[in-house]
């Protein structure tokens, strides 16, 4: 018998895998409203309740142990997500936790956290903002994942601590990534929000302001987007200063999305292909006072210049691409900043109505029990007689209730009055407070009934926080009409070199001092020199394919290398098509000249270099020659010279390139060169003075298309083909 059965996929997917996709998008990987994850809220939750806010630090191992009471995760996944909220690692604009020992750094990929036995941590002075009157019933409680505790669901945050503080999250099919703000924008934000939800959002919310520094490049529209949709990428770029004294770079201040080791790892790459040659050195000189990257130039090097070209070519600039994805009541939402604003406020109200309910209730009962005392008032020795003259203990509360007409709780609260306290000073003392408690009563209930009185409280709380902890941004602004768009001049070495093609589209870029000394040249089996081109290293190459397609490359980009080497593969180099082959290859400097493109129907297109200079730089170029005849050859020329033309059935003719009129669109026919009978073709076109015949004058005609001449007896033998 088979130990499976038949079961429809979708009903696997529904069973098995549905199930683990909502618990990691609802109960793991997307923030919440109070701006945190659920294992970011158990591990402060649990710190609050260790009393690490206002104690004294404790080892994390300590933490860490307590938090798994609530979190069912190993030590080191928590211990983790304890070093992402911690002041020593830096990735948080406002961190949660106070730390001492060593954290990593959120820069850097390779500085590494020491372990949880050696650090210590207590909570920051900020989360008392975060934990502020929770004991006061203000958010639900659940139980812990084995019913032994109980943990709040969110925390009732005093300001929208979700704009705060960056948060990445990748769930099944969602992600989220939340950028940060800073402090004193968001609650000025706020502020404005509560008082009319018409407020301009971008006037008072510059834009994200990241832990790391750096400068954001302040694109109007890019910023309404993000905004209004919540979705969009602000582009960030590194910080720099120019040391004279000692002639380098150091930057201190680097994107949010990049670290350290990419930055230099990418510009060690670039010097290594010589396109950073201004750069003689670079280090990571990070220490104890911060980030810093130090690079050293060359002499006459000008260091704006050489930034400008590293920003475009590194991650000294950077996309932080923003995703405001949030969990509202159980279900992801994207959302923009009025609409996040709009859930909080609505979340922040309702806390504050189940705090104010709270102390309603507390000052109630404290009124009614006052109320009791009031009226024993009237007769302290009545109550002192009924306490003594009663026999049993269990009837002095009945008795107490009976003889002043109070219920069983004002009794019990009588009744646990000390001796020395029965008396009229404590008690007149003790009901004085019924009048305040009775105003405060009756302020809490109007609050409780009114919206705009609750915003009040709101907006109050975000005044005193902004004071409290507000700072300057990390961040600055930089407009895109103040950054250099201008393409960087590259310092390039300049020398004389030779460029030799092969038939199977290998490249060869041999300079005057290796060729001198060169052995014979190496090529694959079958394989065979086509071309050879003498040319400075600051040429330009235009290669041409069989699919009618031109790539321009810098000579500069082709590494040097021997004649005994097989050189650079151009499909792979240039990244053809697939299939794609080397039919031709042209280069300039200045793109003057022509190019001669024969095909094998006798004509002959003449097209200007300079039909192929673009003013975007683009690598590729479509339809760079016509395709309704196959073609035989192509040619390069600086002036107009004579050529000969030769066809299959053994005719040549000798012209000048003078009687073709060129056209400046590539996928010109051409001129008719040689009229061909009825299925013959054109064999090859080769310079005059390769033609090696007794009298070449022979086969020349003054005016095209002519039919040529038929070779002669001592011509034939010769390899014209």
């Amino acid at each position: 018998m088979p130990n499976y059965t038949d079961q429809f996929i979708t009903d696997t997917l529904e069973q098995n895998y549905m199930p683990y996709a909502m618990s990691v998008i609802i109960s793991r990987a997307i923030p919440e409203i109070d701006g945190l994850k659920p294992s970011h809220r158990k591990l402060l939750y649990t710190m609050y309740k260790m009393g690490l806010l206002n104690g004294t630090k404790t080892k994390s191992a300590n933490v860490v142990g307590q938090t798994m009471k609530l979190n069912p995760h190993g030590d080191m996944a928590i211990y983790e997500t304890m070093v992402r909220l911690s002041r020593g690692n830096e990735s948080l604009l406002y961190p949660l936790v106070e730390s001492k020992g060593s954290f990593g750094k959120h820069y850097s990929r390779d500085m590494a956290f020491a372990a949880s036995r050696y650090t210590e941590v207590k909570l920051e002075p900020i989360c008392a903002e975060l934990f502020g009157d929770i004991d006061k019933n203000t958010v639900e409680f659940v139980d812990n994942y084995d019913g032994t505790m109980k943990e709040p669901l969110l925390l009732p945050a005093r300001f929208p601590s979700i704009l705060v503080n960056a948060n990445q999250g990748i769930a099944v099919g969602m992600a989220s990534n939340m950028c940060s703000f800073n402090l004193s924008e968001v609650c000025q934000t706020t502020i404005a929000y509560l008082k009319t939800s018409k407020c301009e959002i971008k006037e008072t919310l510059l834009a994200p302001d990241f832990s790391t520094g750096g400068e954001v490049i302040y694109d109007e529209s890019v910023i309404d987007e993000i905004y209004n949709t919540g979705r969009g990428s602000i582009k960030v770029r590194a910080k720099y200063k120019y040391d004279k004294k000692n002639k380098c770079i150091d930057i201190y201040e680097i994107p949010y999305s990049t670290t350290a080791e990419a930055i230099i790892d990418k510009i060690i790459e670039q010097m290594k292909q010589g396109k950073a040659k201004e750069i003689s050195d670079i280090r990571d000189e990070t220490d104890l006072k911060g980030l810093k990257i130090t690079i050293d130039l060359k002499k006459g090097v000008d260091p704006d210049k050489l930034m400008t070209r590293l920003y475009r070519t590194t991650p000294l600039q950077d996309s932080f691409g923003c995703n405001f994805n949030i969990l509202i009541n159980g279900a992801p939402r994207v959302m923009g900043i009025k609409e996040i604003l709009q859930e909080w406020t609505a979340f922040r109200i309702e806390c504050i109505r189940r705090q104010l309910a709270f102390d309603i209730d507390k000052k109630s009962k404290r009124l009614h029990l006052l109320e009791g005392l009031e009226k024993i008032l009237l007769d302290i020795d009545k109550a002192i007689k009924i306490i003594r003259e009663t026999e049993l203990e269990a009837d002095v509360i009945p008795n107490l209730m009976k003889g002043f007409s109070i219920d069983e709780e004002q009794a019990e609260f009588i009744a646990e009055i000390k001796l020395r306290n029965l008396n009229k000073e404590y008690i007149l003392k003790r009901t004085k407070d019924i009048d305040s408690l009775l105003d405060e009563i009756g302020e809490l209930r109007s609050t409780l009934s009114d919206d705009k009185k609750i915003k009040q409280v709101i907006i109050s709380q975000l005044k005193e926080i902004q004071k409290k902890y507000g700072q300057d941004r990390k961040t600055t602004l930089i407009k895109p009409e103040d950054i250099d768009e201008s393409e960087p001049e590259i310092v390039i070495d300049d020398y004389n070199l030779t460029l030799f093609l092969s038939k199977d589209g290998y490249l060869k870029k041999i300079t005057a001092v290796s060729l001198r000394a060169a052995s014979e040249h190496k090529f694959k089996e079958n394989d065979e020199l086509v071309l050879t081109k003498d040319l400075s290293n600051k040429s330009e190459i235009i290669v041409f394919t069989d699919k009618f397609n031109a790539y321009k490359v810098k000579t500069y980009e082709f590494p040097e290398c021997k004649a005994s080497q097989l050189g650079e593969y151009l499909p792979a180099f240039c990244d053809m098509e697939q299939g794609e082959n080397v039919c031709g290859m042209a280069a300039t400097t200045d793109f003057k000249g022509y190019i001669l493109f024969c095909y094998e129907n006798g004509k002959i297109a003449k097209v200007p270099v300079e039909s192929y200079a673009t003013k975007q730089n683009r690598k590729k170029l479509t339809n760079a020659f016509n395709d309704k005849s196959p073609l035989i050859k192509i040619i390069q020329l600086e002036e107009d010279s004579e050529f000969v033309i030769l066809s299959d059935n053994g005719k040549a003719l000798v012209f000048n390139t003078a009687s073709i009129n060129p056209k400046s669109s590539r996928t010109t026919n051409g001129v008719s060169v040689m009229t061909l009978r009825k299925g013959k073709t054109i064999k090859n076109v080769i310079p005059i003075d390769e033609f090696d015949v007794e009298n070449p004058q022979y086969y020349r005609t003054k005016n095209i298309p002519a039919t040529g001449c038929f070779l002669k007896e001592t011509d034939i033998q010769l390899k014209l083909f």
